[in-house]
């Protein structure tokens, strides 16, 4: 198997307009920063509110995979009332890491104070926050509905889907956060928070590319809508 920095994926790749699109949303920090003077703080408070908007987008996902099937149908009742509860517990955790980490103090905050606090730490987060929403939006319709991924999937396959994918992140984000607030130089820190980010982005985009080839899915170039 390819290796998904291989030059022909990525070339595939970036053929999709949606990939393009995801690149792009990805790099809207540094939008942030240039426009608006981002620091650390909300940077990683954006990640924080990215992985609940992911959170939102895995539910709709169990709910969709489990229609077509009896017994998922039953189970769904079960399992999406459970993950919502383990998962948001997850990322309650983080958001506590990531609020002391960012020196914010104030005590031990509940969910609605660290929405708040995460909106709140930078100017423009609204912007970025429906941008992301957008995105994975887009992503659910294109790609698990039009394009059948829920008849790919399984309930349980799509519960622990996130889980992975926010570990991998916040482990990137830490390093960078630690390099943003502990150096007298905390741009580099910005920037590698935003170049961890981006680089995760595109091995996200690849692997979406490789799962697209094996479903049989044709590549832009090779669509009706791009000839």
């Amino acid at each position: 198997m390819k290796s998904f920095l291989d030059p022909d994926l990525i070339a595939r790749t970036y053929r999709d307009p949606l990939a393009v699109a995801m690149l792009c949303v990805d790099l809207l920090p540094v939008l942030a920063v240039l426009a608006f003077g981002w620091g650390a703080t909300p940077l990683v408070a954006l990640y924080w509110l990215e992985n609940l908007i992911i959170g939102l987008f895995t539910v709709f996902r169990m709910i969709a995979t489990a229609v077509g099937t009896v017994s998922d149908r039953f189970m769904v009742f079960f399992i999406v009332p459970f993950f919502v509860l383990h998962y948001g517990m997850f990322c309650f955790g983080h958001g506590v890491f990531l609020h002391a980490f960012a020196g914010d103090g104030g005590g031990m905050p509940d969910y609605r104070s660290l929405i708040t606090w995460a909106l709140g730490s930078g100017q423009g987060m609204m912007f970025f926050v429906v941008a992301i929403l957008g995105m994975n939006a887009i992503l659910f319709v294109s790609d698990f509905l039009l394009k059948g991924g829920y008849r790919e999937g399984s309930l349980m396959g799509e519960m622990f889907a996130p889980y992975g994918r926010i570990v991998t992140l916040h482990v990137a984000i830490i390093l960078g956060a630690a390099l943003a607030f502990g150096t007298r130089e905390p741009l580099l820190g910005v920037l590698l928070l935003i170049v961890l980010r981006v680089v995760f982005g595109v091995i996200v985009s690849a692997l979406r590319q490789r799962r697209l080839d094996d479903a049989g899915v044709p590549a832009a170039k090779d669509s009706p809508a791009a000839t």
